[in-house]
């Protein structure tokens, strides 16, 4: 492999999407930040991660202030991305991105520079604007020191874009042991890819969004009995910190607690035993466990519909709040989903959708389920 990172290197990344607010819910609470930057930096931390849109820009200018003003700039490494689909409506307006997020910043340079979250209705964007040209000419000019992308994709698309980019220096991906044999996420198939082509991995998601860091009840028993001095996420983020070939792993911290937390496992990092890795693999067990609706999200069920109730998307966040313990989540999910859509108590139980349905499922039976958890 043509890892050209050290092995010694500091495992966990500080991510920057999901900062401590003022009261106004709106406002970066930048001294809080700057203490949580100087924590992460005294434990041995150099990693910060942003992006260009991230909380608008706020994200970006609060890091400035937080750790570029304050700190010699040898003493961190700092990641942001070029996000070419959202609000960049040409060329040049995505382009421009860069020279912006250097000036929110002040940084200088960026150690690591990220094409942001392809994926297959984007990809193509990239392309289109010669963004992975872009990136290179940026890099020979010093501005960027690392390149690579971020990737919410199929496995097969993964391998078309490192074939045909085999200059990107790394990677983003979404693991988790919740995720790693999902074939909506395919965690181990993307992190397989990844390593067959030699690219450096750096970790996104790892406590998926908050789920495992307060997973359902058994299997925060599963993890209790094992070491009951550990959280919950502890076992997330070591579990992926354990896998060959990362770079490092991305923790939101939203405050000081979470802070300490992480840094409590991750300061002197251990990777998993064999006896540790079986108890993940008795943790992923007890979710697949977890009696959800085996909805294959074919659509079928939607294609006569009086109602037009977004069947599949609805079972989804279902099966999100049963298997993550995510009942705000899933609520917020259902609202936007059925916004301009019929509701699953709009049901006319007509039974349309369950003779349409290659599963046999007895859907009207888990719209009144869904209507009754979810509304």
């Amino acid at each position: 492999m043509s890892d050209w990172f050290g092995k010694d290197v500091f495992k966990l990344g500080f991510g920057l999407m999901r900062l401590p607010k003022l009261e106004d819910g709106k406002t970066i609470d930048v001294e809080q930040v700057k203490q949580m930057v100087d924590r992460f930096l005294e434990a041995g931390g150099t990693y910060f991660d942003t992006a260009y849109v991230y909380d608008e820009g706020r994200s970006e200018e609060a890091i400035g202030e937080a750790l570029v003003k304050r700190v010699p700039r040898d003493r961190y490494t700092l990641a942001t991305k070029l996000n070419a689909w959202l609000g960049s409506p040409d060329r040049e307006t995505a382009r421009k991105q860069l020279e912006i997020s250097l000036e929110r910043t002040g940084a200088g340079y960026f150690d690591y520079y990220l094409l942001h979250a392809l994926q297959r209705n984007n990809y193509q964007v990239y392309e289109n604007y010669g963004l992975w040209d872009f990136v290179q000419e940026q890099k020979a000019k010093g501005l960027i020191k690392h390149a690579g992308f971020s990737f919410h994709g199929d496995p097969e698309l993964l391998e078309e874009l490192l074939t045909a980019h085999p200059e990107v220096d790394f990677i983003q991906l979404q693991i988790n042991y919740a995720d790693w044999e999902n074939p909506n996420v395919a965690s181990r198939a993307c992190w397989e890819i990844a390593r067959k082509h030699g690219k450096s991995v750096v970790v996104m998601e790892p406590v998926k969004g908050g789920a495992l860091a307060n997973p359902i009840p058994q299997v925060q028993e599963i993890f209790k009995k094992a070491a009951p001095e550990l959280s919950c996420a502890s076992w997330a983020i070591r579990y992926v910190a354990s896998l060959e070939g990362i770079l490092t792993v991305l923790s939101g911290m939203s405050n000081l607690a979470q802070m300490e937390d992480n840094l409590s496992y991750m300061k002197e990092f251990k990777p998993l035993t064999p006896a540790e890795q079986q108890v993940i693999a008795d943790a992923r067990a007890a979710m697949d466990a977890v009696d959800t609706i085996k909805c294959t999200a074919c659509h079928y069920c939607t294609e006569n519909c009086p109602m037009q109730i977004p069947i599949p998307e609805i079972f989804a966040l279902r099966n999100q709040q049963l298997v993550f313990n995510q009942t705000e989540n899933a609520r917020w999910g259902y609202a936007r989903v059925t916004q301009e859509k019929g509701k699953a108590s709009d049901c006319l139980q007509c039974g349309q959708c369950e003779g349409a349905c290659p599963q046999h499922l007895p859907v009207i039976t888990h719209l009144q389920d869904c209507a009754a958890n979810l509304e």
